[in-house]
């Protein structure tokens, strides 16, 4: 055989494997972006219902963000549960139920009148939505081996700045535009348009996605046993992890979801805050102000492909982490400094968006690299558990001492430094358990 001809040969392999990925990737993926991004703009639809929401029921600051963040209590105390039951009856099933009963909870925002009522719906709205990203973040792993899974994690989590670029405009549209329609309020149309993808995607998944490649009629045989020969591989390499227990046992693990808490903090402060950081440097139009916070998260959306792209080549996880953490902390500084200027605002808020999101990107290759079996379902949740007491801790922190010191630099300042601090303990984790 000539040289040309084995060259030939020996790349088949490779380019039946990208063949059937580049497919997976084309059924799954769009999906559950879709899905992830309905599920976080009904998360964070209230940012900008604040906007009008406040005045007219006549709630403070402290109202809001307890409000805001009550969603988190619940949300963590079903995490772990959910995404073990998920492990059992399967992602199609649970997945389903999770989408329908939070755009139900979400829809039902629109009866808000009181304080207590605005604090049951969010925390029950947490606890439907429990489980939907770790499970997410499983269930890739039951298709992809670590090589792929880095971008593949990215484009999934691209839905995060996609529901701000999009959703941003969008919801100030609404509170403009539909505002006093058939007696509702701007707010409320916002809360009652928005839950309707949430409910639709939840029907369609019970009929589009399939719980494990055995199961998925739409790959032939060859393409079922390289991806579960691939699969295999990466298990057999990973520390024996099949007990449940092993995960709450592992201080990894524990070490990560300090990280992610980190991490979070920044993605919520941002989340929750832009509207009203953008509103405080002069910008008065509901429009005006989605539109300008879709440009940070445009960034975003960019970063996180080509951080993680990165990552997957180079087969390194740890600096492609901490990176983008010390990004978010100069992007946070920039915006405390800002003093009412748009411009050094808007710098800040570009490096504090794309840094905090593809930190979160890059992140979550690190417990599927050394997690298998059932641990992985607890582990994973468990993770996200901790790093999501942030949606909490971050709302309460920030309206508390906007409402001290009458600024928002204080708290950007704090979180600067926890952002910093999570980049450095990510070189605490050595590079031979998630290098891979």
């Amino acid at each position: 055989m000539s040289q040309a001809a084995r060259i030939t040969a020996d790349s088949l392999p490779l380019r039946f494997e990208s063949a059937t990925y580049r497919k997976v990737t084309l059924r799954i993926v769009p999906f559950l972006f879709l899905c992830y991004f309905a599920a976080y703009l009904d998360r964070i639809n209230v940012a900008f219902a604040k906007l009008q929401m406040l005045d007219e029921l006549k709630f403070s600051e402290q109202v809001y963000a307890f409000g805001a963040s009550v969603f988190f209590i619940g949300y963590v105390l079903v995490e772990v549960p959910s995404n073990i039951v998920l492990h059992r009856v399967g992602a199609r099933l649970w997945i389903a139920r999770i989408m329908i009963t939070w755009g139900l909870l979400s829809g039902a925002m629109i009866f808000v009148r009181t304080p207590l009522s605005f604090y049951i719906l969010r925390f029950l709205l947490g606890v439907a939505e429990a489980g939907f990203i770790p499970g997410v973040l499983l269930y890739l792993t039951y298709w992809y081996p670590a090589r792929w899974r880095g971008r593949i994690t990215a484009i999934f989590l691209t839905a995060i700045p996609m529901s701000s670029i999009l959703g941003g405009p969008i919801s100030g549209w609404i509170l403009k535009a539909v505002s006093g329609a058939h007696g509702l309020s701007g707010w409320q149309w916002l809360f009652l348009i928005e839950t309707i993808p949430s409910l639709v995607l939840g029907v369609v998944t019970l009929f589009y996605l399939d719980d494990h490649v055995a199961s998925a009629k739409w790959l032939n045989d060859a393409e079922k046993q390289l991806i579960g020969r691939n699969i295999a591989d990466e298990d057999r390499k990973k520390e024996d992890f099949s007990n449940l227990s092993v995960a709450f046992r592992t201080p990894r693990v524990w070490l990560l979801g300090l990280i992610y808490f980190g991490i979070v903090s920044s993605i919520y402060l941002n989340s929750f805050w832009v509207p009203t950081i953008i509103k405080q440097t002069g910008v008065a139009d509901p429009l005006a102000i989605g539109l300008l916070t879709a440009i940070p998260y445009i960034a975003a959306v960019i970063a996180m492909i080509v951080v993680n792209a990165s990552a997957d080549r180079l087969r390194e996880r740890r600096w492609h982490t901490l990176v983008p953490c010390l990004a978010t902390a100069l992007g946070f500084v920039l915006v405390a400094w800002a003093g009412g200027g748009i411009a050094m605002a808007m710098v800040g808020l570009v490096a504090a968006v794309a840094g905090a999101l593809s930190a979160q990107a890059a992140f979550w290759s690190l417990p599927a690299a050394f997690l298998g079996g059932a641990a992985a379902a607890a582990g994973i949740a468990l993770i996200n558990s901790l790093g999501n007491l942030a949606g909490f801790t971050t709302n309460n922190i920030v309206g508390w001492l906007a409402a001290l010191t009458h600024s928002n630099a204080v708290s950007l300042s704090v979180f600067a430094a926890l952002m910093v601090l999570s980049g450095l303990l990510v070189l605490a984790i050595p590079a031979r358990f998630v290098n891979k």
